[in-house]
């Protein structure tokens, strides 16, 4: 994918629907030349074409997550990155926000990170820290690992915190995911005696998913951005929570 491509994709996210000819004005190609791309895009698995328009996929695949709302991921992962000190060693889940926040700590800190995603593995390749990636069942949309292989893993190793992403949280029902192995990953390392620290988005806050998560009284901090209600923020307050706000770019 070129930088052109790239950046289609990110006003393709961004906007939600996006003509043939507004992409060809605002990157200054030919219509022919942007219907290459969105073509290659499409064949990639990077969005969907329909007449004249392109729209963003409801993906799994990290880096395409990543770029939705990617200067407020990019915010979130900046706060979390602040309450891990040197020296530490954290478990980073799989997930956007999670890999910015690896790549933040990289870069900004002595830290040694344990995944369950390839993703962010490879992400830190080039990285001084130390990077150790789990094993499991390979998850081949969402590069990660998944599984009791991975559960055994978990079991065998030791960090201070442990930073897991969500796809939905309700009062009623609590943290939940879509995908059932990648939950039972998460149960596995919230019943870690560890700092367990929930870092998402505000959007996925009132969505319910299949699958809880195991997270009460081990959860002890949720880190999200300032469009999360009021009202959602004083029930995960009376939880027990601390609910650090970010403020959106």
């Amino acid at each position: 994918m070129n930088a052109r491509q790239q950046s289609i994709l990110q006003m393709v996210i961004d906007k939600g629907r996006m003509s043939v000819a507004d992409l060809a004005r605002m990157t200054g190609v030919s219509e022919v030349t942007i219907r290459q791309d969105l073509n290659l895009l499409e064949k990639q698995s990077y969005l969907r074409r329909t007449h004249g328009f392109a729209v963003p996929l409801d993906s799994e695949d990290v880096e395409t997550r990543m770029m939705t709302h990617f200067a407020l991921k990019r915010e979130l992962a900046t706060f979390a990155a602040s309450l891990v000190s040197p020296g530490e060693t954290v478990f980073i889940e799989n997930g956007s926000s999670n890999a910015l926040l690896a790549r933040v700590l990289s870069e900004q800190k002595d830290v040694t990170i344990i995944t369950v995603s390839s993703y962010i593995a490879h992400l830190l390749k080039e990285t001084p820290g130390e990077v150790i990636l789990l094993g499991g069942i390979y998850q081949k949309k969402s590069e990660s690992m998944v599984g009791p292989l991975t559960r055994q893993y978990i079991q065998q190793v030791h960090f201070s915190k442990a930073f897991i992403g969500i796809d939905g949280w309700q009062n009623d029902t609590g943290f939940t995911g879509r995908d059932m192995m990648r939950t039972d990953v998460v149960n596995a390392v919230l019943d870690k005696e560890c700092e367990a620290i929930v870092l998402s988005d505000s959007s996925k806050f009132g969505m319910v998913h299949p699958y809880p998560f195991d997270a009460a009284n081990k959860v002890s901090r949720v880190i999200t951005d300032d469009g999360l209600s009021a009202e959602n923020q004083i029930q995960l307050q009376r939880t027990g929570l601390t609910v650090n706000i970010v403020k959106r770019p």
